[in-house]
């Protein structure tokens, strides 16, 4: 197999989780003595990713194809409510007949594209969309964080499959992106018999399962449950941890005033009590600040590669049915009780057919991991220097506070001599 090779045992590349236990991410032994020593802040550590940071960008400026999604509007009908969004395309491919185009897409026009790319490339990896429902958490479902995140995920989408050395020149991406009118293409392509009739063929295949699946897709698809397993547990857990914060966000807003009324009672103690409500109060500020951050960065990186995981085990089962309709054809025409030559050429086919998919999700596989390691580190260590910098904040917030309330020796002996 092209690319990396995936190892046979995962145990040592994954975290060992119960999708239904509390993430343990530390054992009891933090020695960092055989790693060398910690850096001092948060930017001596950001220093040491500049470098990939330039070849990331390197990397942009050979693209010819850019695309931009925003400008939701909400639109009413007599029998639906729906968010249009603008799709901003800028170009130098000569296959476009303009530099620059701009449609509206609403979201079932970006499952259209999706569905066309996967019937057409069944064995690559199309980024997956963000999901049609209301995701957890979200109470209503065209609310300004709801849409905001949304619009994020389609920009996300499209810039990737613009990214992509074969789906980027897909007619259907072209189509999507130039026709102002795109009903009348959502209407061509395979009927509803013809959709039925792949579907049967597929759970047939499924059913009849594989005599010998090559060792390099059974590593793969190892993976890919090991994966999912390890990326579903940990976005469960980031997503319980934040929902504890709020609450604990709640009860700090709560913990200031309490303390500020209580100076108004206490002449002695007032000035304390009033410095213990402000550090409280801007402690709050912190909590909530790392929250959003926690909310805008590790969870949407998290959430899109569980929905990656399961595109993945698609494109694993429509490369078994692949195979799976080679093997029953090949053991039909073994059998010699049907038409020979016909069978024959059909086996041909589909033997090209096996080949093709299999080179095509080993170039994607390579590809896809590449693109999973950069988002999900590039998340981890956001959120990283973003949890140093809350946790430098709330010490130096209660280190003045120590500080204000330090009494000097001679004004120590002044109020004794008073007494």
């Amino acid at each position: 197999m092209s690319g990396q090779t995936v190892p046979a045992d995962f145990s040592g590349h994954m975290l060992d989780l119960d999708e239904d236990e509390d993430l343990e991410v530390f054992s009891k032994n933090t020695s960092l003595a055989d790693r060398g020593p910690m850096p001092n802040s948060p930017s001596s550590m950001v220093n040491q990713y500049r470098l990939e940071e330039d070849e990331e960008q390197q990397d942009a400026n050979t693209k010819d194809l850019f695309i931009t999604v925003d400008n939701p509007e909400s639109h009413v009908t007599a029998i639906e409510t729906f968010i249009m969004y603008r799709v901003v395309t800028k170009t130098t491919r000569s296959e476009f007949d303009s530099s620059q185009y701009e449609v509206r897409r609403r979201y079932q026009d970006f499952l259209w594209l999706r569905s066309r790319l996967e019937e057409n490339h069944p064995t690559l990896i199309v980024h997956p969309l963000p999901e049609k429902f209301v995701m957890k958490g979200m109470v209503e479902r065209f609310n300004d964080d709801f849409i905001e995140t949304r619009k994020r995920a389609l920009h996300r989408f499209l810039n990737r499959i613009s990214e992509h050395p074969i789906l980027s020149c897909s007619q259907h991406l072209k189509i999507f992106l130039t026709a102002q009118d795109l009903a009348s293409h959502r209407k061509q392509g395979p009927g509803f018999l013809s959709r039925m009739g792949e579907t049967v063929r597929a759970v047939a295949n499924s059913v009849r399962g594989l005599r010998s699946r090559p060792e390099e897709f059974s590593l793969m698809q190892e993976y890919v449950e090991d994966f999912s397993n390890k990326i579903s547990s940990v976005d469960k857990v980031t997503q319980r941890i934040i929902k504890e914060q709020k609450e604990h966000l709640d009860e700090l807003k709560q913990y200031s005033p309490t303390y500020t009324q209580w100076a108004g009672l206490e002449e002695e103690l007032e000035e304390p009590l009033k410095g213990v409500a402000g550090c409280v109060e801007r402690c709050s500020k912190e909590t909530e600040e790392q929250i959003h951050h926690l909310s805008e960065v590790l969870i949407p990186a998290l959430h899109e590669y569980v929905l990656c995981a399961e595109t993945l085990k698609a494109v694993m089962r429509r490369r078994d049915n692949i195979q799976a309709e080679f093997e029953a054809k090949n053991e039909a025409l073994a059998s010699k009780k049907v038409d020979q030559e016909a069978l024959q050429e059909e086996v041909d086919g589909l033997a090209d057919r096996v080949e093709l998919a299999d080179n095509a999700l080993k170039g994607d596989w390579s590809r896809w991991q590449n693109s999973m390691r950069t988002d999900l580190k590039s998340a981890f260590i956001s959120t990283a220097e973003k949890n140093v910098e809350y946790y430098e904040k709330c010490l130096a917030v209660w280190e003045s506070f120590l500080l204000s309330q330090r009494v000097e020796p001679s004004e120590q002996r002044d109020g004794e001599d008073a007494s």
